[in-house]
């Protein structure tokens, strides 16, 4: 049996029998909270004080049910008509992948449920339609909606280690500090540079222009095959289609035409 977000987009997937079927499944309700409450572990808000949490990709509020039995208050964004349905609160019907319109600041720290890995399929041939670019208003604007500092934690069902590499790497151009992929969460959070830039790290970053530039002040010729091969790589890593094979005429210099 295929996966759901292989079969139909998930407005279209999750309709009203689908809707039902994975709301009363038993263990689907035993899976969800068990997810969230490690969520909630690894979210690790502090104790005793409000919290405003954002649940992406809420769906039937199976992960509510649990938000609002430790107290939290929570909002619920997902994008199926049918999910959103079966449970009341502050919800928004909204497709995480074109991005949040939430004032900036607005939450202390968001969840996801089994939820980014439906941003990894391309529905359209649009470019804006490509997982690269749904990743990135996602995690972009989610970040700006976050108070700072604050914490988003996801869990989600990669169908491959690219997908995982995708994730993460967009994830962390969207300035966010850190994204725990599976079980990890007696890791310590690295601090963050604050204020201006120390001296080693200015003198580590003019000595890497340097490096660029010949005796004559010239830039190099970066374009060599050990280039090409790693920028093609990274277009595979980010999803990208039509990237050519790696071959031993790879960034070789064709010869002049006379």
């Amino acid at each position: 049996m295929s996966r759901p977000e292989l079969q139909a987009p998930p407005e279209i997937y999750y309709g009203d029998t689908e809707a039902k079927k994975y709301t009363t499944n038993t263990r689907n309700q035993q899976i969800q909270a068990d997810m969230t409450y490690r969520a909630l572990e690894l979210l690790n808000m502090p104790p005793s004080q409000p919290a405003f949490l954002l649940d992406i990709g809420c769906g039937s509020g199976l992960s509510g049910e649990i938000l609002d039995e430790e107290g939290y208050t929570w909002a619920g964004v997902d994008i199926a008509p049918s999910m959103l349905r079966k449970v009341d609160g502050d919800l928004f019907l909204q497709d995480i992948g074109q991005g949040f319109g939430f004032r900036p600041g607005s939450f202390d720290g968001a969840i996801s449920i089994s939820v980014l890995q439906w941003l990894l399929n391309a529905e359209t041939s649009h470019p804006t339609s490509s997982p690269p670019h749904r990743l990135n208003r996602f995690f972009t604007t989610l970040y700006s909606a976050l108070r700072n500092p604050s914490r988003a934690v996801f869990q989600f069902y990669p169908s491959s280690d690219d997908q995982i590499q995708l994730i993460t790497s967009t994830a962390q151009r969207a300035v966010f500090l850190c994204l725990f992929v599976g079980s990890g969460g007696g890791q310590q959070l690295p601090e963050g540079l604050e204020g201006e830039e120390d001296d080693q790290a200015r003198f580590e970053r003019r000595r890497e222009k340097e490096k660029k530039r010949d005796r004559g002040g010239k830039r190099k010729a970066l374009k060599d095959k050990v280039w090409i091969l790693k920028k093609k790589q990274l277009y595979r890593q980010r999803g990208k289609e039509g990237v050519p094979r790696d071959s031993k005429y790879t960034g070789r210099r064709r010869k002049p035409n006379f």
